[in-house]
């Protein structure tokens, strides 16, 4: 029985990062399912890495078709931007073990469409001032940066990821990403067992 590894935490926690770097280490066996979004693709990222980057229309077919397992939707200062998991082709859990960056609103979901035990939160913490100052930086580099919008996601992020959320998502480990490389072993060694 597969089991998909749930990566979650605040936006400029280090996700994108940590995931691209699992994904690298082969002895993992790790396989990707990526999630949607409706949301513009920003510099750097890859269609079909980070997100399967679509349209309100390719949402509304997918849901037609009973696949979509999971569906939030952000009021943000450029609109309403969906983010989603589909249960499409990636997905084989009779055979495969996968890797998921979402949100604990997402986990939770996911949980219940698929059941706890094919899943196993990965949370990532880092200090506030920390992820300002990182989310500041990755804006800044952006052709049209939007500090409205990470400012809205920052404040989001406190009460998404508050202690009591965490909780009750049944999540009591965490990974702290203030070094990089701690935090990796860390996560592989949890992973491996």
């Amino acid at each position: 029985m597969g089991k998909i590894f749930y990566l979650m935490g605040p936006s400029s926690s280090g996700k994108d990062t940590i995931y691209k770097k699992l994904l690298g280490e082969k002895e993992l066996h790790l396989n990707t399912l990526v999630t949607y979004t409706t949301r513009p693709i920003r510099v750097g990222e890859t269609e079909g890495v980070e997100y399967h980057f679509t349209n309100e229309e390719k949402l509304m077919e997918l849901e037609n078709q009973g696949k979509v397992i999971e569906l939030r939707e952000y009021d943000t200062f450029h609109g309403v931007w969906k983010y989603f998991t589909v249960n499409d082709s990636e997905l084989d859990l009779k055979h495969h073990n996968y890797l998921i960056i979402g949100t604990l609103e997402s986990y939770e979901k996911t949980k219940k469409y698929l059941g706890e035990e094919f899943l196993v939160p990965i949370l990532i913490v880092v200090d506030d001032a920390i992820r300002l100052q990182r989310a500041l930086n990755r804006e800044k580099k952006q052709e049209n940066p939007k500090y409205e919008e990470m400012c809205r996601r920052y404040l989001a992020d406190a009460v998404d990821f508050s202690d009591t959320k965490v909780e009750e998502a049944g999540i009591f480990k965490s990974f702290r990403n203030e070094d990089f490389e701690v935090c990796m072993r860390e996560i592989t060694t949890y992973i491996k067992k």
